[in-house]
C-alpha cells in the first residue's frame, strides 16, 4: 500500500529543491546584472543611476530573503513569519524608493506605504517576541510532549 504522506512529502521536497535552485540562479544573475549596470550608472545622470542601483540592490535583498524562507522551509518544514515580513518590508521599501526617485507617487500613497511598513514592523517584532521556540515557557510541557528536565529521575 502506498503511504500518501511520504509521497506528498517527497513531492514537496522536490518542488522546494527546484525553487531553491531557481532562486539561487536568479540571485546570481541579478547580482551579475547589478554589477554590469554599475558601469552604465557612471555614464548616465546621477539621479537615474542612483535610482536604478537602489532598485537593483533592494531587489537582490528581496531575493535573499525569499531564498532564506525556502531554505528554512526545506530544513524545518515550516515558514518563519519573520522571513516573510522581512521580504514584504523590503518589497514595500523598494517600491517607495523607486516611486520617490521617479516622482510618480503622491504624498498620501507614500504615507500609506509607510503605515504598511510600520504595521509589518510591529508584526515582525511580535513574531520574534512570541516565536514558537520561546513557547516552551508559556505552554505546559504535557501539551508539547516534552518533559522538563529536573534534578529528580
Amino acid at each position: 500500500m502506498i503511504d500518501n504522506t511520504k509521497v506528498f512529502r517527497k513531492i514537496i521536497d522536490s518542488i522546494t529543491t527546484i525553487v531553491l535552485y531557481l532562486l539561487l540562479l536568479t540571485l546570481v544573475v541579478g547580482m551579475a546584472k547589478t554589477l554590469l549596470d554599475l558601469r552604465f550608472t557612471v555614464f548616465t545622470s546621477l539621479d537615474v543611476g542612483f535610482n536604478h542601483m537602489v532598485s537593483s540592490v533592494l531587489t537582490i535583498f528581496i531575493l535573499i530573503d525569499l531564498f532564506n524562507t525556502f531554505v528554512d522551509y526545506h530544513e524545518h518544514e515550516r515558514i518563519k513569519l519573520t522571513y516573510v515580513t522581512d521580504a514584504t518590508i523590503l518589497i514595500v521599501m523598494r517600491e517607495i524608493a523607486v516611486g520617490m526617485y521617479a516622482k510618480e507617487f503622491e504624498a498620501g500613497f507614500i504615507f500609506a506605504l509607510a503605515a504598511l511598513i510600520m504595521v509589518l514592523g510591529i508584526v515582525r517584532v511580535l513574531a520574534i517576541r512570541y516565536s514558537p521556540e520561546d513557547m516552551h515557557d508559556i505552554v505546559p510541557s504535557f501539551m508539547t510532549g516534552k518533559q522538563k528536565e529536573t534534578g529528580n529521575k
